[in-house]
């Protein structure tokens, strides 16, 4: 079996195709049951956030898996496939370890070095672990991520090369002030109580607002938030929470909203926001269409040869990715009297914001055009050193332990042989005493141990080394191993309730 990860990002695709594959939780579920019960897959995990969505799998075929995933990620994402595949990238083995530890690190983020990514692969290893589609890989592969994104935070420098995407965020509604002098004392809405809105209101309580309001749909928790909000020793901010009905109310008090739920629909319509604000909509600006590079070809040349039956595929693939025309919004000129941050995917608070006079609007789309020039630390190059290093040992121990049940078995059939031997010489000496027969069963263990030693240990050595894989098969055929008696073993250590623990 083999890791394949179908997916696109921010890199691959535009906002507005992110934006309508998103998936809901309920969404990511369903993929994930679809994946298993859909050949050839074994095990399968859902990286979802808000600029990504990576179907990650330990598949047989290539080929087949390649085309089945894309399938499944246009059937759920509700794109259609001849749409999303000029968009998807493909990783495999190797590489694709080698992709999720970079993103683990935030060299993959919008604003590389943020740190929120650690918490969206914590979510997909614990939905996969949660409905049953993460198994020995995969379970191996997320653990190992989180474990690598921490040690690139804690022995490089990797937060100063960039923010968590509301520093970055509150950062461009500042459009280049301080932000802790443009937010001070201004009154802050908060729309959402989930990671990243929670995340929002810590970030703009260290900021120096003076108040903040918590709204979501389940009042508990946004109460909870506020409590925590509350008992931070680092601030000193007044923070209450409201029901969803009460936005509108909270908009005409508010200088800065940010909005991040789980909504399919918008959150905040451009009319609700003018009617908040005591104006009318203005006639939108004529939108500059500019000219931006397409997806890098090599990935999406290769999606498109690899997909078959010409479903996801087509010849104009092959040849360079046409540019494609952007349309970006021109923001309202003026003072501003309302600042918008939409950390939503899909987005909570309508694009055409930006037509109302003193709303700035900042959103992922905005964010993504920002953060291309975002300064690159040194200690990136670091970061890159770890991850090559990572996904090497990471090679060899998925190598090794593919060749431990082997292992396991072969002693196993030769504790039977001395087993059946000392049987067998008790039923042909039956006068041996105790001491005696203790004697000889010892020696026969130690012949034993000592044949079996060397060949195992060079085993071990051989398969964690590139292409080692097929030594298991070697022992196995040179020693007759029962193949159903190394699955067994194989079934026993992925049940260890302590197994992967850290």
């Amino acid at each position: 079996m083999s890791l394949l990860v179908v997916g696109l990002s921010h890199r691959s695709a535009p906002v507005s195709v992110l934006e309508r594959a998103s998936l809901a939780a309920d969404a990511q579920a369903k993929l994930l049951q679809d994946t298993l019960a859909a050949e050839p897959a074994t095990e399968a995990a859902v990286l979802a956030t808000c600029n990504r969505i990576e179907l990650y799998a330990d598949v047989d075929k290539f080929h087949a898996g390649v085309a089945e995933l894309s399938t499944l990620l246009a059937q759920h994402s509700g794109v259609g496939l001849e749409e999303l595949t000029p968009y998807l990238y493909v990783h495999y083995e190797d590489r694709a370890v080698h992709h999720l530890f970079s993103v683990a690190c935030g060299l993959d983020s919008m604003v590389v070095g943020e740190g929120q990514i650690l918490g969206q692969i914590k979510d997909a290893l614990a939905r996969g672990q949660e409905l049953h589609t993460a198994g020995r890989l995969l379970n191996d592969l997320l653990q190992q991520a989180l474990r690598v994104g921490k040690r690139a935070h804690s022995e490089t420098g990797i937060d100063r090369a960039g923010q968590s995407l509301v520093s970055f965020g509150l950062q461009q509604l500042a459009a280049g002030a301080d932000p802790a002098l443009w937010a001070g004392g201004k009154r802050a809405l908060v729309i959402g109580a989930g990671s990243m809105s929670s995340l929002a209101a810590a970030t703009l309580a260290r900021t120096g607002v003076a108040e903040i309001v918590v709204a979501n749909r389940t009042r508990a928790r946004a109460d909870r938030l506020v409590e925590i909000l509350q008992q931070g020793d680092d601030t000193a901010v007044r923070a209450r929470a409201v029901e969803m009905s009460a936005v509108g109310d909270e908009l005409t008090r508010a200088d800065i909203v940010v909005s991040c739920t789980g909504s399919t629909g918008l959150v905040l319509t451009a009319d609700a926001l003018a009617d908040a604000l005591g104006v009318s909509l203005d006639a939108a600006p004529e939108a500059p269409t500019v000219t931006a590079a397409a997806p890098a070809p090599d990935d999406v040349d290769q999606h498109a040869a690899w997909v078959e039956n010409g479903s996801a595929a087509s010849a104009a693939h092959a040849g360079p990715a046409t540019p494609r025309r952007v349309t970006v919004p021109a923001q309202s000129t003026g003072p501003v009297r309302l600042a918008l941050l939409d950390l939503a995917m899909p987005r909570d608070i309508d694009g055409a914001a930006h037509r109302i006079a003193g709303v700035r609007l900042v959103d992922i789309e905005s964010l993504a055009e920002a953060s291309a020039d975002a300064p690159m630390a040194a200690d990136v190059d670091r970061v890159r050193t770890i991850v090559s290093d990572e996904v090497a040992a990471f090679g060899a121990a998925q190598r090794a332990a593919h060749v431990a049940p082997t292992v396991v078995a072969l002693r196993t059939m030769a504790a039977d042989v001395v087993a059946g031997e000392i049987a067998r010489l008790d039923g042909r000496l039956p006068d041996l005493d105790e001491k005696q027969r203790a004697e000889i069963t010892q020696t026969v263990r130690r012949v034993v141990d000592k044949l079996l030693h060397a060949p195992t240990v060079r085993v071990k050595q051989l398969a964690s080394e590139p292409g080692g894989a097929g030594y298991a098969d070697a022992l196995r055929e040179l020693f007759d191993l029962d193949p159903q008696t190394v699955a067994a073993v194989s079934r026993a250590d992925l049940n260890d309730p302590n197994r992967g623990r850290s």
